[in-house]
């Protein structure tokens, strides 16, 4: 999954929030370099992306993908769910998706120091741009899918991915009403096990 559904699925601890947000930067053990709380959030960032890359919707979501955009058709899927789930918000959160994110934003504000310097410098880009709200929009995700494609050290192709969620939308959509609810439910549990 991508930022918002890893944000997401955090609960409302924001320590745990934080460490989920950030798994992508910490490697290794250095997780063990972090607070109880933000080495949680780091256990379930790992946990949801292990969950999510063997579940068979989210296979044959990537499925669908992988003669064009080969190895990088999981990244695109996390994408186009994290725009199911802005687009759906309401579904799934009872706080308006711009309150949700404007928050969010504060807090890591607020704990920036804990923030690994890739972590700090891609935040800086995400709160400017406001990536979580943007996500709403095809545009958004585009423009999200051609950031990663010019960081890539390969040719990826992502920059054309938003024609692929404009052409099998509803099938995409279907795979992740099936999906999201398996992974909230394999989380809440996870989570529920820590208290």
């Amino acid at each position: 999954m991508n930022f918002l559904a890893h944000i997401y699925l955090s609960g409302d601890d924001p320590f745990i929030t934080l460490g989920n947000f950030m798994g992508d930067f910490v490697k290794g053990n250095q997780v063990n370099d972090y607070p109880e709380k933000v080495r949680l959030g780091i256990t379930l960032h790992r946990a949801i992306d292990e969950y999510t890359d063997t579940h068979e919707v989210v296979l044959q979501s990537k499925k669908r993908l992988r003669s064009d955009y080969r190895h990088y058709s999981p990244v695109i899927v996390d994408v186009y769910y994290d725009h199911f789930l802005a687009r759906y918000w309401a579904d799934y959160h009872a706080t308006p998706l711009p309150e949700y994110t404007n928050s969010f934003y504060d807090m890591i504000y607020n704990h920036t120091e804990l923030l690994p310097e890739r972590a700090r410098r891609m935040f800086s880009y995400m709160s400017r741009d406001n990536w979580l709200l943007g996500y709403r929009q095809i545009q958004g995700i585009e423009q999200a899918l051609a950031g990663m494609s010019r960081r890539t050290k390969f040719e990826s192709g992502m920059e054309r991915a938003g024609e692929n969620l404009r052409s099998d939308y509803e099938l995409f959509k279907s795979e992740f009403d099936l999906f999201f609810p398996d992974l909230i439910s394999y989380t809440s549990t996870l989570r529920s096990s820590w208290e």
